[in-house]
């Protein structure tokens, strides 16, 4: 899906919109399905969904609910929303090819989630604008705020992110995910307890089967705000555990979850853990389904992660000479290389500074990690009051993630 046919359709989708019956008295969407069987098993599908379930059985259900009725666009878009890629961008193919026949509803919620899903999520934002016409146009239809919030969520507005959840609350029902959902951004406001207190609830309540990745990585990040870093790594170890079992893992490898372990290893002093890591993660990757182009990142992220730990333990010249060959796969890819420039200039700052240059001047201020390292370049280069702005830019930071947690306990006992 190029951006050229993303803005055509988010065009169409304004003129049609122009053009369409008033919405639903109810103020939800209606569906376009006469299949009273379809219509259940989308209900069954959502919640699944909401109770973190998915992987094969959650594939097959959303195929279940294709074969109730072909016709349905919503159908064959809940079945790429579940189906891992590449796989799924042809059930969204034709998913808009099916709208035609589907309600007004229906079709702006598809039209928007193309160009959500379009090009990786690089043009989340664009919408923003088709789902908040939406929402105001169906001001009961849970789905669209939900939607909303992970947006805003994913493109670091959480204010945004908060209201729209608590919308979704107020339109009911309830769910684990929303409350999860809702719990991070509880840690953002330094809530600790109370996000944590939610999310041991949810994972008490999770069905059999759960991989509940907003549970456990938000308990990861409570447990490192309070400097709990066994208590983290057990929660990822959990999820690990649960991604696997619940199938997930069929569709993408569970290298994710070990480098996060590798991470939180690394930055607390525990190399030898954090290197087993790394290379336990990769092994997942070269028997996935994953395309070559992929896998081939996965490697370039193994390496980095084993120039990091390598750094750290003092064995500076070894860490720059691994560090060359992610230099050099970023050189041989051309123009598709280039993207991952900044990952070499991440990793070759990481590593001078580990061995002792403070000529850092510069990071990627989207990313609190990357902040926390240039306020010690500074520190260490005697700018005391650059460090302070750059430990105040970590703090004052509202990207819930890894890298948050992992810089923000550092950054916040450094501000005099």
């Amino acid at each position: 899906m190029t951006r050229r046919l993303s803005l055509a359709l988010a065009a169409l989708s304004l003129a049609l919109a122009a053009h369409a019956s008033a919405a639903e008295p109810s103020g939800k969407f209606e569906w376009s399905t006469k299949s009273a069987e379809a219509k259940q098993r989308l209900a069954d599908l959502q919640a699944r969904i909401e109770s973190f379930q998915f992987g094969i059985d959650t594939v097959e259900s959303a195929k279940q609910l294709v074969a109730a009725d072909p016709e349905w666009a919503m159908g064959e878009y809940y079945l790429s929303a579940v189906t891992p890629a590449p796989e799924n961008q042809a059930h969204l193919d034709k998913a808009v090819k099916l709208y035609v026949h589907a309600t007004d509803g229906e079709r702006r919620f598809i039209e928007a989630m193309v160009i959500a899903r379009a090009n990786q999520g690089a043009n989340l934002q664009d919408a923003v604008p088709l789902l908040e016409k939406l929402a105001s146009d169906y001001p009961n239809e849970r789905l669209v705020p939900v939607i909303l919030g992970q947006i805003h969520q994913g493109t670091n507005e959480p204010a945004k992110a908060r209201a729209a959840f608590e919308r979704a609350l107020a339109i009911g029902p309830s769910s684990n995910r929303l409350r999860a959902f809702l719990a991070n951004d509880d840690l953002l406001a330094g809530s600790y307890d109370k996000a944590l207190t939610t999310l041991q609830e949810i994972e008490n309540a999770l069905p059999k089967g759960s991989a509940p990745f907003a549970v456990r990585y938000g308990m990861t990040f409570g447990y490192l705000y309070e400097g709990k870093v066994d208590a983290a790594i057990d929660s990822l170890k959990a999820y690990l555990a649960e991604y696997k079992d619940s199938g997930t893992a069929q569709g993408f490898p569970e290298v994710f979850i070990w480098n996060s372990i590798a991470r939180i290893n690394l930055e607390n002093g525990r190399l030898n853990a954090a290197m087993e890591a790394y290379e336990n993660g990769y092994k997942s990757v070269p028997g996935s389904s994953l395309p070559d182009d992929q896998k081939k990142v996965w490697l370039g992220r193994l390496i980095h992660g084993r120039c990091r730990t390598l750094a750290k333990m003092g064995r500076h010249d070894q860490a720059w000479a691994e560090a060359q060959k992610v230099k050099k796969m970023i050189d041989e890819g051309g123009e598709d290389g280039k993207q991952y420039v900044p990952a070499w200039h991440y990793l070759a700052g990481y590593l001078k500074l580990e061995a002792g240059d403070y000529k850092l001047k510069q990071a990627n201020g989207q990313d609190p990690f990357h902040t926390l390292l240039l306020a010690r370049a500074c520190e260490k280069a005697g700018l005391s009051e650059e460090a302070q702005k750059a430990y105040r830019a970590v703090v004052d930071s509202r990207q819930n993630g890894l890298e948050r947690a992992l810089a923000y306990s550092e950054a916040r006992r450094k501000l005099s």
